[in-house]
């Protein structure tokens, strides 16, 4: 019984370290993204805010990608671990919200990625920042729906 206990914390400990190492590439997302919306024009071909601009595309994939290949998986996986219907079901609809922010977010990065025409740039940040609000709201659910309701579970 030991044994089952450490190798539960061990497996659940584990999926609290993906979360905080997601967590804060989601603080630095945010840090470049505020550093960019307080921006009120762009000059096409900005050199001054062309490295910044990239970085936010980079930071973006890059958050977009953990989510959706390490942990949501891993999250969906604890919910059916402990046999968490509700917890999957109320998962799979926050889990839809998430992926419609997804291609918005991609899209964003296809059109800024090269850093072409940056007319639009501070509309599309707005809207961006209140896509990665609705984004970040449902994972916070989700996380809390899949995960935070099984740590006490977890000794």
């Amino acid at each position: 019984m030991l044994e089952h206990c450490q190798s539960a914390q061990e497996r659940w400990g584990g999926v609290n370290d993906i979360i905080d190492r997601w967590l804060n590439q989601r603080q630095s997302l945010l840090v470049v993204y505020c550093g960019l919306s307080g921006v009120k024009a762009f000059a096409d071909n900005d050199q001054e805010h062309g490295a910044t601009i990239r970085n936010l595309c980079q930071l973006l994939v890059d958050y977009v990608s953990a989510g959706h290949f390490e942990v949501y998986e891993q999250l969906i996986q604890e919910g059916k671990d402990f046999e968490d219907t509700e917890g999957l079901k109320k998962a799979a609809t926050l889990y839809q919200v998430i992926d419609d922010t997804t291609e918005k977010l991609i899209d964003f990065n296809d059109k800024y990625e090269e850093i072409d025409d940056l007319s639009t740039l501070v509309e599309d940040l707005s809207e961006t920042g209140v896509t990665l609000a609705n984004r970040f709201e449902a994972e916070d659910q989700m996380i809390n729906v899949l995960h935070t309701v099984h740590k006490q579970l977890v000794v």
